[in-house]
């Protein structure tokens, strides 16, 4: 399965269409800011499957900042990360994957890219695709029971 992650859009939805129609995914997941831009990107693909969770600009204290997906037979915990403290540090992400069993933990919030497997977990920051000069998104598969994932700027 191919898994479009994006985080950090900040309006920018011309570049997340750009990267939907690059990555052609089988699931989009968006972690936050900002909640509407996920939701009008469903719009320009419906037939696309999209989980979102809500980041520090997006003032939905309704929504749940934590979710832990299942998908296929992975733990994927998703966060926009500034309730883990992820600009700081990420010890806090990682006790927080551990507790989970999170077989990927993906988060955004700094808008740097980053991948990296800490014991069992695989991290992964998508950076910020609403960056108007060097806009990042990640792809995760998830084949014969592995998860991996990879980050990509959109204008290469």
């Amino acid at each position: 399965m191919k898994i479009l992650v994006l985080s950090d859009s900040h309006g920018n939805i011309d570049n997340m269409v750009q990267a939907v129609e690059k990555v052609q995914p089988r699931l989009i997941l968006h972690l936050g800011d900002c909640w509407g831009d996920a939701q009008r990107l469903q719009k320009h693909f419906p037939d696309i499957p999209l989980e979102q969770v809500p980041g520090n600009c997006d003032y939905r204290s309704f929504e749940e900042p934590e979710r832990l997906l299942f998908i296929e037979d992975k733990r994927i915990f998703l966060c926009h990360g500034h309730t883990l403290g992820v600009k700081q540090s990420l010890l806090r992400a990682g006790y927080k994957a551990e507790e989970e069993k999170a077989d990927l933990l993906l988060f955004g919030h700094t808008h740097r890219p980053l991948v990296d497997r800490r014991g069992k977990t695989l991290f992964i920051n998508p950076g910020s695709i609403g960056d108007y000069f060097q806009p990042f998104y990640a792809v995760v598969t998830i084949e014969n029971g592995k998860v991996d994932g990879h980050t990509y700027p959109l204008h290469e």
